[in-house]
């Protein structure tokens, strides 16, 4: 699978964001390179299990989609009178 790239605007917000948590949350000082290291780590970690949630919520969109049209559909239908003899 393809690493996800940040365009460098994002990038640097998260990376800042990073440093913001641990100083916050952990009371730590971590340099921008630390935390850009975790954040690609973080990324490649991350992605799959992102990625496929977002290809399920999809599907289910998709899937929900085509029950709407199927009914739609349906109601378009004609009724086809038959003679009797």
């Amino acid at each position: 699978m393809q690493i996800i790239k940040l365009p460098k605007e994002q990038k640097d917000k998260v990376i800042g964001n990073i440093q913001q948590f641990f100083e916050l949350e952990r009371s730590e000082t971590i340099g921008s390179i630390a935390a850009e290291q975790l954040l690609d780590m973080m990324l490649k970690e991350l992605a799959p299990y992102v990625y496929n949630g977002a290809i399920s919520d999809a599907r289910k969109a998709v899937f929900e989609k085509m029950q709407t049209l199927e009914d739609e559909l349906y109601a378009l239908e004609k009724p086809i009178m038959t003679k009797r003899s």
